[in-house]
């Protein structure tokens, strides 16, 4: 997974704003939503055992174990317009997504694509 430089511009003034300087973000996916899947985001202090753990751009984004193959190719970008600020994931793993865009479908990268990232 990578960031843009406004998602870790993002990452960085919220993990500042933390208080805790060790902190890191935690991505993952969970079952839920009408497409079957979302998201997650946590601050951490340290990553799970089994975390992959990304720097890019200065920041640490620790990504859940059991997501790594659904977040493979992901880039992660930080989106305002006149009516939000979100974190958006540019999966080419996604497969579909609801019509609210708070859920999503995705089929884990194939093994042998782990080479490639």
């Amino acid at each position: 997974m990578r960031l843009t430089q406004a998602a870790a511009d993002r990452v960085r003034e919220l993990v500042e704003a933390s208080g805790h300087a060790s902190a890191g973000l935690r991505v993952g996916v969970t079952k839920g939503g009408c497409a079957g899947m979302e998201y997650t985001m946590e601050f951490v202090d340290a990553p799970a055992k089994f975390d992959e753990i990304v720097e890019d751009r200065g920041v640490r984004v620790f990504i859940d174990a059991k997501a790594v193959l659904y977040l493979l190719g992901t880039e992660m970008d930080y989106v305002t317009d006149k009516l939000s600020a979100k974190f958006v994931f540019n999966n080419p793993n996604q497969t579909s997504a609801c019509g609210c865009g708070e859920s999503i479908a995705l089929t884990p990268a194939r093994p042998e694509a782990l080479g490639a990232a």
